[in-house]
């Protein structure tokens, strides 16, 4: 376990228990799905759009979604905007094409 991991996970049981979400445990795949999904907003959409993706998959699992699920989907727009415009609606974005895909772990947070 890296020092930089470690102060990672401290810091999520701290504001874990002072958000009283100390009852929900994140497992280390959660932990690099949910940064390789918010490096990826920042890249491709703009740096102020990975906060409110977070926020927004988060209000989608707290009504019931996967977070493996929600964090594809989100993954698979995201990384579509290469191609596409940002249109929700648009018949050529797949957004369920990588729902069973790994996620991209990044070398220096193991």
């Amino acid at each position: 376990m890296t020092e930089e991991w470690a102060s990672l996970t401290d810091w999520i049981g701290i504001l874990a228990h002072h958000i009283d979400t100390d009852d929900f445990e994140l497992s280390k795949d959660d932990i690099l799905t949910l940064l390789d999904l918010a490096r990826d907003a920042s890249h491709q959409v703009e740096r102020a759009a990975s906060p409110l993706t977070m926020f927004l998959v988060g209000v989608a699992v707290g009504r019931g979604g996967s977070l493996g699920k929600v964090a594809a989907q989100a993954t698979a727009l995201v990384l579509s905007l290469d191609d596409h415009t940002a249109d929700p609606e648009s018949e050529d974005v797949d957004i369920d094409a990588d729902i069973d895909a790994e996620p991209d772990i990044d070398a220096d947070v193991q």
